[in-house]
């Protein structure tokens, strides 16, 4: 049998924003990865409110430069993943969200805890 490539996209069939968070936080098991996600959401969301307040199209531009490209950046290089955004954009979003709510009031150690381990990637 041959192994599959380290950023492998599968297509896995998910019915409910609970059952797709605990396969999300699977995805985005280093801390680092999850730093890096909260200052894209931070920032881009800024952008993104800079360019409401300041009717300025280079703001929006950057939103998503911005975002995306630190929470990419950590999946390519800090997790060794694909972003879930390719596969299931609704729910990654949804769940990145969550996420930054949760580290934002210091409750990801808690949701990490709950889901009843450090979560690890998919097997290979």
């Amino acid at each position: 049998m041959t192994a599959r490539p380290k950023f492998y996209l599968e297509e896995m069939n998910f019915r409910s924003m609970e059952e797709f968070w605990p396969f999300y936080m699977s995805q985005h098991s280093k801390p680092a990865t999850r730093r890096l996600h909260f200052l894209g959401t931070l920032f881009g969301s800024m952008c993104l409110i800079c360019a409401l307040i300041f009717n300025c199209l280079w703001f929006l531009l950057a939103a998503p430069l911005v975002g995306y490209g630190l929470a990419w950046g950590s999946h390519f290089f800090v997790e060794g993943n694909v972003p879930e955004i390719f596969m299931h954009p609704l729910w990654s979003t949804m769940c990145d969200y969550k996420m930054f709510g949760l580290m934002l009031i210091g409750q990801m150690d808690r949701e990490i805890k709950r889901l009843g381990k450090r979560p690890v990637l998919q097997a290979y």
